[in-house]
């Protein structure tokens, strides 16, 4: 339980009781409760989308479920990506590049990066049937979490200090067998025609995205973890809104 409430305490805006203060063991471990807060996450936001969909017409609900979606986590994985789109497309060696993902101000590639996330998540919602949308806010959680496992299993820390350091020192097996089978199996479930196209699609993006960023800047940082979230949950959004134009 420790260690879920230190992964809730880092990754969401949830309660967690009294002042809490994990051990560096219990950061080393919580990537293996990544795809259960995931999971829940998944299922208060599905919840949501189903309520606004019978309250509001659908484009309204569409560009109010491209806000929600970041409140659980004060989009903390979205100003990830804003740094990671910052650093690697300034065209600059390994070190600037480290520098400016470390730099709390948002640059112009990264307010582009947002303006896209927010174009691309509300297109998505408007394509997507009512029935539809409630299950998508729920895989898209689900999936973007098991993404930040795939890209710690396939990275070291690209820095030499940091907090992200320690979520990085080990690899989380468990967390992994945990994610194929909660996506692999959940989605194949509750969408057979494409159950594993899905999953398999955000598993092959988690680890080319982990080549990517280890041929930038040698490695991943939270940054790179929390753009890994983002844009899983845009290719599971995109996937599902293809499948439902067709």
């Amino acid at each position: 339980m420790r260690i879920l409430r230190a992964a809730l305490s880092m990754l969401t805006s949830f309660p967690t009781g009294k002042i809490f203060v994990p051990t560096d063991d219990e950061i080393r471990r919580m990537p293996f409760c990544f795809p259960l807060i995931g999971l829940v996450i998944g299922l208060i936001l599905a919840l949501i989308g189903q309520g606004l969909l019978k309250i509001l017409p659908h484009l309204a609900a569409a560009a109010l479920l491209t806000f929600l979606s970041e409140l659980p986590t004060r989009a903390f994985h979205l100003d990830g990506l804003a740094d990671t789109a910052d650093g690697f497309l300034s065209s600059r060696p390994r070190e600037r590049i480290l520098e400016i993902m470390h730099d709390s101000r948002i640059g112009t590639m990264g307010v582009l990066a947002i303006a896209a996330w927010c174009l691309i998540k509300f297109s998505a919602f408007a394509v997507l049937t009512e029935k539809q949308i409630p299950a998508a806010l729920f895989f898209m959680s689900l999936n973007g979490r098991c993404a930040m496992v795939y890209h710690l299993m396939c990275c070291r820390y690209a820095r030499q200090e940091g907090l992200g350091r320690l979520v990085f020192e080990r690899k989380p097996v468990s967390g992994l067998i945990l994610s194929l089978l909660c996506s692999f199996g959940l989605m194949y479930a509750f969408f057979p025609p494409i159950g594993l196209t899905v999953p398999g699609a955000v598993l092959v993006f988690g680890i080319l995205w982990s080549l990517y960023t280890r041929y930038k800047i040698g490695g991943g940082t939270g940054d790179t973890l929390g753009a890994a979230e983002e844009l899983s949950e845009i290719l599971t959004l995109l996937i599902l809104a293809s499948w439902s134009g067709l």
